[in-house]
């Protein structure tokens, strides 16, 4: 009986993968342009990045997020992953009680496009097998 059982498990696992290849398939087929992109990849800024960081310096959001945007008290937001409307809705009612809310009258939604186009600036942390000294120091234990 255990062996009946394994030997149907082996043909459900089977059968899982043909279907998710063949819906993979499908799905090239259907949607050939289509592509991932890596995190790395960024759309075309919607702002002004230098203005972006004037505002970024100018309401001190260095004081949570630090100046490369990698957190300290605040939230990481380097990469950021939304899109310029996404974060003009955060920004506007952030869902953490220690951002405090920016409505349009103190920041107008092009302040926040180019806010959001200085950050999408902001260079993404390397990995560790991209840093020397950290490459040495791990080879060395």
């Amino acid at each position: 009986m255990i062996n009946e059982r394994k030997g149907r498990k082996g043909r459900k696992d089977a059968f899982s993968h043909s279907m998710y290849v063949l819906v993979l398939a499908v799905f090239a087929f259907l949607f050939p342009n289509v592509s991932a992109q890596t995190p790395t990849q960024t759309a075309a800024p919607a702002g002004n990045a230098p203005a972006g960081k004037d505002l970024y310096l100018r309401y001190s959001c260095y004081a949570c997020h630090s100046y490369d945007g990698h957190g300290g008290a605040g939230a990481r937001l380097v990469p950021l992953p939304m899109t310029v409307g996404r974060f003009t809705a955060y920004i506007r009612n952030p869902p953490r009680p220690q951002m405090p809310a920016y409505s349009g009258k103190l920041l107008s939604d092009a302040q926040l496009a180019d806010l959001w186009a200085y950050i999408k600036s902001l260079p993404v942390s390397p990995d560790a097998k991209d840093i020397p000294l950290l490459v040495q120091i791990m080879k060395g234990r």
